[in-house]
């Protein structure tokens, strides 16, 4: 019950913020749409499928998650600045609570945002079917892997630091590694490890899996996603609880 209630209120807080709702969800769109015209009119020589709709869309939706980061980092960034969360100190709202309760109203965000451009895939050829409603629950992890990158950052830097962490550092990390824009294995060597270490690419690799219905490719990638999304949140819970006991 304190977690429903405490999520509530986050709920309010994001619906305040219209030009938050309205960046986060329609910036993925504003990149399908251009990268799918820019695909229109590439010739297709060999087998160019970068930009094809079927490998472009599972791509976009994990990219466009990773703004989750920046709206949950600031929202707690932005509490622990105020006499809100004072008051909040002085509850019996427990940290796995509190980071539950800013959790939870970013997972519908994260579905609306991740259903938008598959609607909008649709009208640039992508078959609608099951396989489409897989892709977007396969989404979750690698959702939940940024919102709790957001609230580990937020609950130790300001709310101007984590601008620039989560805004811009890790939207760029998650994009570079992700195997969206290019192929790793091109450039190769450290990067490529890297790649292969970081949950971007797999959540990429999962989502494209799901779509495609190859079914036995999903879980090899979505459990190495799973996995990060567990550790981040933990220690989003133990670094935020440090924090409140020594406030």
């Amino acid at each position: 019950m304190r977690t429903t209630a405490f999520a509530s209120r986050n709920t309010k807080e994001i619906l305040r913020d219209p030009l938050t709702l309205i960046f986060g969800l329609g910036f993925p769109l504003v990149l399908l749409v251009l990268l799918s015209a820019i695909n229109s009119g590439i010739p297709k020589e060999g087998n160019v499928t970068m930009f094809e709709i079927n490998n472009l869309t599972p791509g976009i939706t994990v990219f466009g998650l990773s703004f989750l980061s920046l709206f949950s980092s600031m929202l707690i960034a932005k509490d622990r600045t105020s006499s809100f969360m004072l008051r909040l100190f002085t509850s019996p709202i427990r940290p796995a609570e509190f980071i539950l309760g800013y959790t939870l109203p970013m997972l519908p965000m994260a579905l609306a945002q991740t259903a938008i451009c598959y609607a909008a895939a649709v009208f640039y050829g992508m078959a609608f079917n099951a396989n489409v409603l897989l892709a977007m629950l396969v989404n979750l992890p690698i959702a939940v892997v940024f919102i709790s990158l957001g609230l580990l950052f937020g609950s130790v830097l300001s709310e101007k630091a984590v601008g620039g962490v989560c805004g811009a550092l890790l939207t760029n990390l998650s994009a570079w590694f992700s195997n969206i824009w290019f192929d790793t294995s091109m450039v190769g060597g450290w990067f490529e490890k890297a790649a292969k270490l970081l949950p971007f690419s797999h959540a990429v690799a999962a989502a494209k899996a799901a779509v495609a219905g190859n079914y036995a490719d999903i879980m090899p990638d979505l459990w190495w996603v799973v996995g990060y999304a567990l550790v981040l949140l933990v220690a989003a819970i133990t670094v935020f609880s440090v924090k409140l006991k020594r406030s």
